[in-house]
């Protein structure tokens, strides 16, 4: 519980209708997407309107010893915007606005809550991409992108949001504001700490303002489905569409459970009983899309796919994907909860990953389907359970456990694009050591030496 001195503060900065204390309020931002997470509500519930405004919050907080949380819209998938300890949810989704769209350099200023579907919006006005496009692309915020890096479908060909922050804004924890980075393509500068930050999940210092680097948009594109009865014929396929130097902007893959589930739901044409299918997207000049789409569609009839659909205009390409970007909701219906991890690995290993899983899944007597970015090698098993039955969670946790050993056995690692946040804590020094984990912790004790930011996310206090 806050003292009614510190609420005063906040009101004064603030306003009393950006701060919320109304425990229906507070509830609302106990949990994020994440599922089996404990929820825990905060103290109090803050929107600022400017970055001063968020200085002066990461000040009192300071002052008074109390930790800050700072969010978007709540849709990442690792606790990682979960207050574990009271204390002060930095709403940041009042600061919306698109700053700037700047054609000559390429770029974009935005504020963390503009939502990612919104900034692609405005500049495909210009005949421009922000490639990075995660599942939530229509509810996830920048600030929430970029603090988790998140990844998405056009990964392969296009990188990750890391991949295009060049410049940013910080509040860091004493409150003083700082600027890292800028418009320039070249910039070395001292340390990165556009790269430090980007990923941090908000325990390293507060985002109010991002330069992104723009594209432009591709002219034409075409959609493949490949449909395969085994699924090493379908990683067989990943590899040689890549050993045959050809990037698609998208290459998805879907295993049996997830295909059924799919079709059940959105009704796209997949087919039932295929063991896995591909879905391929070349994008670029006309010219080029029309060769590499042959090559592609030539590459999947040697490796042995007993179906190839070419989507043959924009409503039959959106159907495609609409059955990719609706697995998730397609698997939560059919359980209570929907545990979807993110374990990557390399993209040679992934047909050992989903076989992998497959044995973890009979061994623990759990249902495991398995979809993802095969481009990539990120791999998002999911697990339909229920939270209620103890016994179950027990054999889920341990299934988890094994997920993550055996994509890092296989040379991969624990997130390609969700994040640690609380989930994946824990596991850590089997990627990094115990050496590494210091290092990490060091960094966060250098910037937040009173663990006020985000506390208990990535590293715990020693």
């Amino acid at each position: 519980m806050l003292a009614r001195e510190v609420l005063q503060e906040l009101i004064k900065v603030l306003g009393e209708e950006n701060v919320l204390t109304e425990q229906e309020d507070l509830m609302t931002y106990a949990y994020d997407a994440t599922a089996a997470m404990k929820h825990h509500k905060p103290d109090v519930v803050v929107s600022p309107n400017s970055t001063e405004q968020v200085a002066e919050v990461v000040k009192i907080a300071a002052k008074n010893n109390i930790p800050v949380y700072p969010r978007g819209s709540g849709t990442n998938l690792s606790g990682g915007t979960i207050p574990i300890s009271g204390g002060i949810v930095l709403s940041m989704l009042n600061l919306n606005k698109i700053i700037e769209v700047d054609q000559d350099n390429l770029t974009a200023t935005v504020q963390p809550g503009v939502i990612i579907q919104t900034l692609n919006n405005e500049v495909v006005k210009h005949g421009l991409l922000y490639p990075p496009d995660p599942g939530t692309v229509a509810t996830a915020t920048m600030g929430g992108s970029l603090s988790e890096c998140s990844g998405g479908l056009r990964g392969l060909k296009y990188g990750v949001t890391k991949h295009y922050i060049m410049g940013l804004q910080i509040v860091l924890a004493n409150g003083e504001v700082i600027r890292w980075g800028g418009k320039t393509v070249k910039n070395v500068t001292g340390y990165d700490l556009v790269a430090l930050f980007t990923g941090a999940e908000g325990t390293l210092g507060i985002i109010t303002e991002i330069i992104v680097k723009l594209i432009p948009a591709p002219e034409a594109r075409k959609s493949i489905l490949g449909v395969f009865d085994d699924v090493d014929k379908a990683g067989k396929a990943i590899a040689s569409i890549i050993r045959n130097k050809i990037i698609p902007a998208t290459l998805e893959i879907m295993d049996n459970v997830t295909i059924q589930t799919v079709e059940n739901f959105v009704h796209a044409g997949l087919p039932m009983d295929a063991q896995a299918v591909l879905l391929i997207e070349v994008d670029g000049y006309r010219e080029v899309v029309e060769r590499e789409a042959v090559l592609v569609e030539q590459i999947l009839k040697e490796e042995q796919a007993i179906e190839i659909k070419i989507a043959k205009n924009d409503q039959e390409r959106d159907l495609i994907w609409l059955a990719r970007r609706r697995a998730l909701p397609a698997l939560a219906q059919k359980r209570p909860t929907t545990v979807l991890e993110d374990a990557t690995v390399p993209r040679s290993k992934i047909p050992d990953m989903i076989k992998a899983i497959r044995k973890i899944a009979e061994k623990h007597n759990l249902q495991i389907a398995t979809f993802g970015h095969a481009g990539d090698g990120n791999l998002h098993p999911t697990i339909l359970t229920d939270e209620r039955d103890q016994d179950e969670m027990k054999r889920v946790h341990l299934a988890v456990d094994e997920i993550f050993k055996t994509a890092i056995s296989l040379g991969g690692t624990l997130s390609g694009e969700h994040g640690i946040g609380i989930a994946k804590m824990g596991y850590l020094d089997w990627e990094f050591g115990e050496a590494g984990v210091a290092a990490m912790r060091r960094m966060k004790e250098a910037l937040d030496p009173n663990y006020l930011l985000n506390p208990g996310k990535i590293v715990r206090r020693d």
